[in-house]
């Protein structure tokens, strides 16, 4: 066997405090390179950072303010941004440092490596404090001065309720259209909604556009001008009016323009409003579509609203066969309710409503015999050969005298009322269009499948009691006090179709617009 000697290590005594080491190109101990070399220097220990208290976004220099939570990583990577001097070391590690949620101080532990001599690589930890400083940002700063929008998008229409309104609401609600706007401001013939950017007023009008029918003017005004530096500043205005025709309206268009949808018949009602309108002939079930650019062209208002429908009692239906959907032609013979068992006066009309009424039913419709509207289209028809009514929709009576609560709700929009308080009987006319809209979205399935609809907790919960309370009481399950049935048939809005009531912050994304969407 042969033996190989063990060569020891050679030491060498440190150049600063003489303590023996192994052999390095500094030739000094570690604790004298860390006494000697700062790797630190040029990283500043103490930093400031800005916090805007409104909106909880952080200050990301020059002008960008993000959100983020403590002891976050969006947090840790803004404030290793605002160190200098930290692209001339390698970041080994980072973490937070825990202090009072309340201290207005972040702290936060690095550990860094640099090479100090040759093929000397030194590490270090060290601590870093931030100041949290309270600096307004740019957009909370508009909203709380006044005046201070740069664009403005008005809605009107010139109608006498504000059921459209409620259905836009729900909409903007939906899509979350309006996460831009800095004020929303309910004025008397429509809404305003105001921005800090241009075009975020711009994305409105398109998105409203998709959904109604509207045409557009704008306009701007000159805020102040530099003559130095040759810029100017300018507050935009939009104007968007919304087609003066709703959902179950009454319509007598022009005859150029009958003749152009296929020689329809010019009295007509409005059976769906998205970005065109939809009118249908009730004799015929014909249906025209007219496009925006066509209706303004040759504009025409309603005859008459669903604030003049009038209820008429079903005596008998018979079909007659055409079919178009859910629609089916039907004769029906009507008796106005006022007149039911006081008078013997009994209509025979044709309806679209055939397969949704049968006798002992009642139904909403115009009574074209007495009224008198006017309108030049109305009067160049010949009264002869105009029906005497004209049904729109069925309505149930009997379950809205029973069934006064509702088990879910709508959300709405914050909105800035008028300055002058709103005089009685325009709080109660306010009141009957909302009661109206909800009505309209318990019996129309396709109108409220473009909303979102909530739980009311609270009203399901009373809900419960009284039907409990009901079951004891065996003799009001089937008939009323008047002896009149309910209908069996009515649209109730099922739980599946309710979502519940959650908060949704900014995160929300903005949808994309359906141009089928169903307006008043």
């Amino acid at each position: 066997m042969e033996y190989i000697p063990q060569t020891q290590q050679q030491l060498i005594l440190c150049c600063q405090c003489g303590t023996a080491i192994a052999p390095n190109p500094a030739n000094m101990c570690v604790n004298c390179i860390r006494g000697v070399v700062d790797i630190t220097e040029g990283i500043p220990k103490h930093v400031t950072i800005h916090f805007c208290r409104n909106c909880e976004r952080y200050l990301q220099p020059p002008n960008y303010w993000v959100n983020a939570e403590l002891e976050s990583r969006e947090l840790l990577a803004l404030c290793l941004k605002r160190l200098k001097g930290l692209n001339k070391v390698r970041l080994v590690d980072a973490g937070f440092i825990w202090t009072e949620p309340h201290s207005r101080r972040v702290k936060v532990k690095l550990t860094i490596q640099k090479e100090v001599f040759t093929s000397t690589i030194l590490q270090q930890i060290f601590e870093v404090e931030y100041v949290v400083s309270y600096q307004q940002c740019d957009e909370c700063t508009r909203v709380a001065a006044q005046n201070t929008w740069k664009a403005m998008v008005q809605v009107r229409q010139k109608v006498e309720h504000k059921r459209t309104f409620f259905y836009l609401e729900q909409l903007i609600l939906k899509h979350n259209a309006h996460k831009d706007t800095t004020n929303i401001k309910e004025v008397k013939d429509g809404i305003d909604f105001y921005y800090t950017n241009r075009a975020h007023a711009i994305k409105m009008m398109e998105f409203l556009a998709a959904v109604v029918p509207t045409r557009s003017k704008s306009s701007e005004q000159l805020v102040s001008t530099d003559i130095h530096s040759g810029s100017s500043s300018y507050k935009f205005s939009y104007s968007l009016e919304i087609v003066p025709v709703c959902k179950d309206d009454l319509v007598c268009i022009p005859n150029k323009l009958a003749k152009s949808l296929g020689n329809i018949s010019p009295l007509l009602i409005c059976l769906r409003v998205s970005n065109t309108l939809q009118l249908m002939d009730v004799n015929t079930l014909n249906v025209a579509d007219i496009q925006t650019t066509a209706y303004w062209r040759t504009p025409f208002n309603s005859l008459a609203s669903a604030k003049e429908l009038t209820e008429y009692y079903v005596l008998d239906v018979e079909p007659v066969g055409p079919t178009r959907g859910r629609y089916v032609l039907a004769d029906v013979e009507v008796a106005r309710s006022t007149d039911f068992g006081k008078n013997d006066t009994t209509f025979i009309t044709r309806t679209h409503l055939g397969a949704l009424l049968k006798a002992g039913d009642t139904a909403m419709g115009y009574d074209i015999s007495r009224s008198n509207f006017n309108d030049d289209n109305f009067d160049a028809m010949d009264r002869a050969a105009l029906p005497d009514v004209i049904l729109v929709k069925k309505s149930y009576p009997v379950h809205r005298k029973k069934n006064k609560t509702r088990q879910w709700k709508l959300r709405q929009l914050a909105k800035e009322e008028e300055e002058m308080a709103p005089r009685k009987q325009d709080v109660a006319r306010l009141e009957n269009d909302y009661e109206m809209f909800l009505r309209d979205l318990e019996e129309d399935p396709e109108l409220r499948s473009n909303i979102n609809i909530f739980k009311d907790t609270n009203a399901v919960a009373k809900a419960k009691k009284s039907q409990y309370a009901m079951a004891v009481e065996d003799e009001m399950q089937d008939q009323d006090e008047d002896g009149e049935e309910e209908e069996e048939d009515f649209p109730e809005i099922s739980l599946e179709e309710m979502m519940d009531e959650m908060t949704l912050q900014d995160d929300e994304t903005f949808a994309e617009e359906d141009t089928d969407d169903v307006m008043y």
